[in-house]
């Protein structure tokens, strides 16, 4: 590990106990600064509700006002999701609804990218649907370096993930292709220990002049691209315990791998890419079939240069 790296686990790696509320909360106020938390949910009426009601119980109220915005941003859901996040206190926003002149692509990093023109903190908060068990750290706790300290910002939240009941077996696309792909190529981001964790906050400022995937590359497009942006002393990472959530079959993940893998390269190369396909094989009565899945190829360009987002956004 780079000696740089040692030294930013030491400075910008913490834990969500090392920032009392009453600390954070004073931080907020004295700079006036607004937060924004968003849940992107694609059919998490399992899961959503207790998220939502969480937050509202214990971040949103007269004592404890760290959270100004919740909104879950439903990207087609054909379930209750919905109905479920608004019933238990959301904002329930349609990803059709957002900036509809440009016809919704599929996935994630859609999302992520559509909600900053439907939201309005300083601090943009984002947090899974699908958690389950979850815990009111995983926004405190990635939200308090923002508040306290003046030069993070963009922080990613750490924890344990475990496979059932095997104790951190989780984050296998992590350990098999994120994590040897930073290491290789980016090794100023060998110290983040969930470098595709869906939950992470940054400031609007940061946020708006990024690029974001469209797909599963999200994460690992936004980390790289903050790296550049504002540096290593800029970025931080909170230990928040535990995270327990629904995991994907082998044949997603290998999906989902392909689309990070593109991620890096285009940001390696920004030039030739590799064919933005992927065979996976599935066994059928007649034996294995084929079965070709285009792979995320899609980047929405830094919101800053949105016009609706500029005009709203304006000085």
């Amino acid at each position: 590990m780079l000696e740089e790296v040692e030294r930013w686990l030491a400075r910008r790696s913490w834990s969500a106990a090392d920032r009392s509320l009453d600390r954070i909360l004073a931080a907020k106020r004295g700079a006036g600064t607004t937060v924004s938390v968003v849940l992107p949910a694609l059919n998490e009426e399992a899961t959503v509700g207790a998220i939502v009601a969480t937050i509202r119980r214990e971040l949103m109220t007269d004592a404890v006002p760290l959270v100004d915005e919740l909104v879950v941003l439903d990207s087609g859901s054909t379930d209750r999701t919905a109905v479920v996040a608004a019933a238990a206190g959301a904002r329930v926003v349609h990803r059709d609804e957002v900036l509809p002149r440009l016809p919704a692509l599929p996935g994630k990093g859609e999302v992520l990218w559509r909600s900053l023109l439907a939201t309005e903190g300083d601090v943009v908060c984002f947090v899974d649907a699908d958690l389950r068990e979850f815990s009111a750290d995983f926004v405190s706790g990635i939200v308090g370096p923002l508040l306290t300290e003046p030069d993070v910002h963009f922080v990613k939240a750490m924890y344990d993930r475990p496979l059932g009941e095997a104790v951190g077996q989780g984050g296998r696309v992590t350990e098999l292709v994120a994590r040897p792909l930073l290491n290789l190529h980016w090794p100023q981001l060998a110290g983040f220990v969930q470098p595709l964790g869906g939950e992470y906050a940054a400031r609007r400022s940061l946020l708006e002049r990024l690029p974001f995937p469209v797909g599963y590359g999200v994460e690992l497009g936004l980390l790289v691209d903050a790296l550049h942006t504002v540096g290593l002393d800029a970025l931080a990472q909170v230990d928040v315990g535990v995270r327990k959530h629904r995991h994907q079959d082998g044949r997603a993940l290998g999906r989902m791998a392909a689309a990070i893998y593109r991620t890096a390269q285009l940001r390696l190369a920004r030039g030739h890419l590799v064919r933005p396909a992927l065979t996976q094989f599935e066994r059928t009565p007649e034996g294995f079939v084929p079965r070709t899945y285009a792979v995320d190829t899609e980047e929405r360009p830094p919101m800053a240069g949105i016009p609706e987002y500029a005009q709203r956004h304006a000085a």
